[in-house]
């Protein structure tokens, strides 16, 4: 073997000595880096709660959830203005992990955080637009969202929060007195039209479907007017911000004889 071919080949292998040795300091600085994002975002998972009326999220077994106790994720928590309770200590993201997530999302416009105290007092201009392209029943209708926010799909069922109209599809009941009114007036005021949505202390039901008020250009509130007009009866189930508004537009409704309330 020639010397030029001994100095060639000693040349390359050091260099691939050297390329090895590159990647192998590179793998070892970007591994904590990886280790340390996969550890944020499942601590960002981490499930916490929150009440019907606090500002503070808390432990699972926090007294302060004896009236009311709601599921969020840690990053849903920070995202939403939720401070950390001080009596139960439950976790909390770095200020560095939290900036990311502020910089990351677009918050979705909750009725409750505004501090709305009536339907007509919410911002539409911080809303969700969205297009409504499906109507199942009087409560109930399927909506297209351009570029959503993470945790939202393109398409989602909305179910209308504070208003429960007469069943029409139930799979093994008939139709209810004035559900077919009720489902029309629905469709005829909402199908192919641009709406906006607000939200409250719940996003989702058991069912998966987005819990939402829906308002229509004019800033109405339509959850509202199906209780005014007596097309639906106030939901008063679960907690909402509007629940007293929607209690007494349903006492109106029921003392003026209108929709559903006349025809029984």
């Amino acid at each position: 073997m020639t010397a030029d071919k001994i100095s060639y080949n000693s040349i390359r292998m050091t260099m691939q000595k050297k390329t090895f040795l590159v990647f192998l300091l590179l793998l070892l600085l970007t591994l904590p880096a990886l280790y340390f994002f996969a550890s944020t975002e499942a601590e960002q998972e981490t499930v916490v709660y929150v009440t019907s009326t606090g500002r503070a999220y808390h432990r699972d077994a926090c007294r302060f959830l004896r009236q009311s106790q709601i599921a969020i994720s840690l990053a849903d928590a920070h995202i939403s203005g939720y401070t950390a309770c001080q009596t139960c200590q439950p976790p909390v993201l770095d200020a560095g992990a939290v900036s990311r997530l502020l910089e990351n999302s677009t918050p979705l416009y909750r009725v409750n955080i505004a501090g709305a105290e009536s339907s007509s007092a919410a911002d539409i201009r911080q809303m969700l637009m969205a297009e409504v392209v499906h109507h199942v029943d009087g409560d109930t209708v399927r909506v297209r969202i351009p570029n959503p926010p993470t945790g939202i799909n393109v398409i989602e069922t909305i179910r209308l929060l504070g208003v429960d109209t007469p069943e029409t599809v139930h799979p093994s009941r008939e139709a209810e007195l004035f559900g077919q009114e009720a489902s029309d007036f629905t469709k005829d005021a909402l199908l192919g039209q641009s709406v906006y949505l607000a939200f409250d202390w719940d996003l989702r039901d058991r069912y998966g479907r987005l819990l939402a008020y829906i308002y229509t250009e004019d800033g109405r509130c339509f959850n509202a007017r199906l209780v005014q007009e007596g097309y639906g009866h106030a939901y008063l189930r679960f907690p909402f911000q509007f629940m007293d508004e929607f209690r007494e537009l349903e006492q109106a409704a029921r003392q003026a004889g209108r929709g559903l309330w006349g025809a029984q």
